[in-house]
């Protein structure tokens, strides 16, 4: 086994990279990367972590930046990116999941492109089957949410591309700073009366947990629509554009009870798929939560009824890079998985 090996989650809105030492996660890092304005993002997002790679022999990855605009089919960007690896990691071995046979190199990966694409979440949930036998596993992350049953220690997905993990309600796509409240809501409660919401592109939730106190301005890391200041009345300024009112119309806690509003109306939409994906799951069995909205994901288990475990307490990792590793989960599994931990 390598003592060091990198893991790499390319995705189209950010960059994520594991650093494993000796089988546990020492380090891992989310960058912002706007794949969709050209491959120079990328270029920037590797170099803001080169830290966590340089030294490494060994190199994993998965990826949806395929889904990227970037691109015009899937399978060109899976490609494509296949491409990008190739040239910009010439002195490492590298490997690529896929959902049929784990990690492979990448010529291999290169013959089977669509079980490449978007495969991250099959990868985490492949690793906590190996560490819980029972779970359902749920990533929420800046755009979108994973819901993937775990029974028996075998991954019971019943979709397997973007298509059909949409229909089985595996994938939700909604996230916790990137989705916009006119996706989550078609109106707001003001004073008593719902009040359609402006259909524009005026805020995006991570305003709307700001205003709750419980986003970490890290996980913030692309502009604000009218590309004002991350503050709490900067988030009030945006959110009341989409009822229609400026922010001194209304009280400090109404514009409050109206954030509170869109948090929940996002969340019934990720409960319902939850409630679809964990049927036949053992009530006992646990939702083991990652990602960034793991606020949301804990007041899910509640409804659900199920015990909260945070990916971070199940991974080997190091105490300062624990939470950092759960947030970039995808990463740090093919990291570990590479390094053969819990195989």
């Amino acid at each position: 086994m390598y003592s060091i090996i990198a893991g790499f989650d390319i995705g189209g809105a950010h960059l994520k990279v594991a650093r494993v030492e000796n089988g546990r996660v020492t380090a891992a890092q989310t960058v912002a990367m706007p794949l969709w304005l050209g491959m120079h993002t990328l270029d920037e997002a590797l170099e803001a972590t080169r830290h966590l790679y340089a030294d490494a022999p060994v190199c994993a990855f998965t990826m949806t930046g395929e889904l990227s605009e970037a691109y015009a089919t899937r399978a060109e960007g899976v490609q494509g990116l296949l491409d990008e690896i190739v040239r910009r990691f010439p002195a490492s071995t590298n490997l690529v999941y896929t959902i049929g046979s784990g990690l492979v190199p990448v010529a291999e990966a290169r013959r089977v492109p669509m079980e490449v694409a978007s495969a991250n979440w099959h990868a985490t949930a492949s690793l906590i089957a190996r560490l819980q036998r029972d779970a359902l596993f749920v990533d929420m992350g800046s755009t979108t949410t994973d819901i993937i049953q775990v029974r028996d220690g075998k991954v019971l997905n019943r979709g397997a591309t973007d298509a059909g993990r949409l229909r089985s309600g595996e994938l939700v796509y909604t996230g916790y700073v990137r989705s916009f409240p006119i996706a989550v809501a078609s109106e707001a409660p003001v004073r008593g009366q719902f009040v359609p919401l402006m259909n524009e592109y005026f805020a995006s939730m991570s305003d709307v947990f700001r205003l709750l106190g419980v986003l970490r301005e890290e996980d913030d890391q692309h502009r604000t629509a009218d590309n004002g200041e991350k503050t709490v009345p900067g988030s009030v300024a945006r959110l009341s554009r989409l009822v229609g009112h400026d922010a001194g119309d209304l009280e400090d806690y109404e514009w409050k009870q109206i954030a509170l509003w869109f948090a929940e109306r996002q969340l019934r939409s990720i409960h319902d798929a939850a409630f679809l994906v964990s049927t036949g799951l053992p009530d006992d069995a646990p939702l083991v939560g990652a990602g960034i909205g793991r606020w949301q994901l804990q007041r899910l288990a509640q409804r659900l009824d199920r015990p909260f475990i945070d990916l971070a307490d199940l991974i080997p990792a190091d105490e300062q890079a624990r939470l950092d590793a759960s947030n970039a989960a995808p990463s740090a599994v093919v990291a570990l998985l590479a390094a053969g931990t819990g195989l």
